[in-house]
């Protein structure tokens, strides 16, 4: 099996962890707030509540998953596949949950799942990497270190000057600065994780200083996430704030990838041509599913039928598109 091949099945296998986590997690809330004081009240009880537990674990199981997968395949092909997550705990949810799914959203599913293969389908080749001193290197090209000073100069611009201002009326704000870190924070995850894969074929990599700048940005990086997250979720939407992050963050990670690894670098320009419309045809998936699963057993409002007009039209530009990459062929 190569290793394109174990890449894929752990970024699945995470996918399935992680969706699955949310379902048994919310069902120990579920059980804990029955017999104490809820989460959402500022209880504790779900700490004693086995299968909340069980749940963490599984989460925990899928990041593990997540994380190795990084060291196996290219971020073009691991980070859209995290949309399958979305899938797995909405479709657990309608059927454990009563969190019912409406057709719309069951088209979402679907629209996931297609753009998902075309994705796997036309994934670039991992580009074979021999040393953590190699990705170093390719780190301090010219191209990537323009795209990490612009992360770096975007991101304090927005948290010195732009957040304290327009912070709580501008989603792209908060999110945007997630995104933007976030992907070099994949790209020190991918790099930890060939470190610890070449470490387990003998080579030790964790003794170059290289390793360690790994581990600090991955820190550095997450601490700054999980600070702007919060903070856009505690202002926003949970419904707008997923799939925008979702698509700024999986944007910001396939243009660092394909920067610093050169993921495009022996493709056809047809086959990044099916990739992107492979990555809109989820997207539309995505939004449709947080359009609607908050309005099923209601009629839909202006909003709403705003959202499901943009996704559905997103969704036949990526056909159109694909179809007119068949014919280029």
């Amino acid at each position: 099996m190569d290793d394109q091949t174990i890449g894929l099945i752990l970024a699945i296998s995470s996918s399935l962890f992680i969706g699955s986590s949310f379902i048994i997690k919310k069902k120990g809330l579920k059980k804990a707030g029955a017999r104490g004081v809820s989460a959402g009240s500022g209880g504790h009880s779900y700490l004693t509540e086995p299968m909340w537990w069980a749940g963490m674990f599984t989460m925990i199981f899928g990041e593990v998953a997540n994380f190795a997968a990084y060291a196996f395949a290219p971020a073009v092909l691991v980070t859209p596949l995290g949309a399958l997550s979305i899938i797995v705990s909405a479709i657990l949810a309608h059927r454990m949950l009563n969190e019912k799914l409406s057709v719309f959203g069951w088209l979402g599913c679907c629209l996931c799942i297609v753009g998902s293969t075309v994705i796997v389908l036309h994934a670039p080749e991992e580009r074979p990497i021999t040393s953590v001193h190699e990705v170093w290197e390719l780190a301090k090209q010219p191209g990537f270190m323009l795209y990490a000073s612009g992360v770096v100069f975007f991101s304090l611009a927005l948290a010195v000057y732009v957040a304290p201002i327009h912070g709580n009326t501008q989603i792209l704000v908060f999110v945007g600065i997630c995104s933007l870190v976030g992907s070099l924070s994949v790209m020190s995850v991918k790099t930890l994780g060939i470190a610890l894969k070449l470490t387990f074929d003998g080579d030790n990599q964790l003794l170059y200083p290289e390793t360690g700048y790994c581990v600090l940005v991955v820190v550095a990086s997450v601490i700054t996430q999980m600070n702007y997250l919060n903070k856009a979720l505690d202002v926003f939407n949970t419904a707008i704030v997923s799939p925008i992050y979702y698509v700024l963050f999986t944007c910001a990670t396939i243009v660092a990838s394909g920067i610093l690894f050169k993921d495009f670098q022996n493709q056809k320009w047809a086959e990044v041509l099916s990739e992107v419309c492979g990555f809109i045809t989820i997207l539309a998936g995505v939004f449709l599913l947080h359009a609607t699963k908050d309005d099923c057993s209601s009629s839909s409002s202006e909003g709403d039928e705003d959202a499901w007009t943009l996704a559905l039209a997103m969704a036949l530009g990526g056909y159109l598109a694909s179809q007119e990459t068949v014919t280029l062929r």
